[in-house]
């Protein structure tokens, strides 16, 4: 029988030095840890206000899809590194055609040269799986797309979707499960994001023309609102802040060792990890770039970087 990821054990390396919990960030020069206290303190909304609603204590934003439009919000700050992680509960029943995206941008209007990190959730007719499909741009160029099966539902409850980001690798996690690397090389890898901060971001939009069986099937607008919910953001992370003309970068920015994602247990998986990724990479995957030789005659410099495979 195939082995299942080993939640809640396979980051005990990591534990060691502060991932679980992500509350280092506070004794680290530079680095900022986002208060979680409340959604408000940490984000902004982008679109139709009315779209949004919140818990009592604030904690938790709910954001709706309807025929008139979606909505999304975005970190009030841009960081370069870190350890970034959201839960999600995503839109249940019915949900062909909607896409809730959690990314990081560079840029706030999608910018040609932009860089990017995206998790995005592709929703399904009622009884099928929902679909999880992470990308990577850099300069506006993107084609990096993965795409996965998940382990559980993720309607039925808030599940942990997060992002490391250091010189030396991009990981994916969901539940602290590394579903994807993407790591940069000495020379350096050409496509590895690492000049530009970035935003959070989060939204759900109507993507009926690719988002399900390739836009097949179309978001029935009777099962409306589709609503995402989303708490316990955390970014402990090199806080960069609002872009600003002449604004210095802070001192975080350059390789110095003081935050834990900037040390070596982060720079690479560990045994257990690369364990459970490839148990990911046997079980899950529905589509991977790399292995795609119409798109990608030679496969791209990235993919030859990775530590596991199935």
């Amino acid at each position: 029988m195939e082995r299942r990821p080993l939640i809640g054990v396979l980051l005990a390396t990591w534990i060691a030095v502060g991932v679980v919990g992500c509350c280092c960030g506070g004794g680290l020069r530079g680095a900022s840890a986002a208060d979680p206290s409340s959604f408000g303190v940490n984000f902004e909304i982008t679109g139709a206000e009315d779209h949004v609603k919140t818990s009592a204590d604030g904690q938790t934003w709910y954001l709706y899809l309807d025929k008139k439009t979606g909505v999304g919000f975005q970190t009030k700050q841009r960081y370069l590194f870190g350890w970034f992680s959201m839960k999600l509960k995503l839109a249940g029943n019915d949900s062909a055609g909607v896409v809730t995206a959690y990314y990081m941008c560079s840029d706030l209007d999608a910018a040609p040269e932009r860089d990017e990190l995206d998790f995005e959730f592709l929703g399904n007719r009622t009884g099928q799986p929902y679909v999880i499909q992470t990308n990577v741009y850099r300069s506006g160029v993107g084609g990096r797309e993965m795409r996965h099966s998940l382990w559980f539902d993720p309607t039925a409850d808030f599940h942990t979707y997060s992002i490391l980001w250091n010189p030396k690798q991009i990981v994916f996690f969901v539940d602290k499960v590394p579903i994807r690397e993407f790591r940069n090389s000495e020379k350096p890898n050409t496509f590895f994001p690492i000049m530009k901060p970035m935003y959070v971001f989060s939204s759900i939009w109507n993507a009926d023309d690719w988002a399900t069986r390739g836009g097949l099937e179309k978001t029935d607008w009777a099962k409306a609102p589709f609503v995402s919910s989303y708490r316990d953001f955390t970014a402990d992370a090199c806080a960069w802040g609002p872009a600003a003309a002449g604004a210095a970068p802070p001192s975080c920015v350059a390789a110095t060792g003081d935050s834990w994602w900037d040390q070596p247990p982060a720079w690479a998986l560990d045994d257990g990890q690369r364990e459970d990724s490839s148990w990911v990479a046997r079980n899950l995957v529905i589509y991977d770039y790399c292995g795609d030789r119409e798109r990608y005659p030679a496969p791209a410099e990235e993919c030859a970087l990775r530590t596991t495979s199935s």
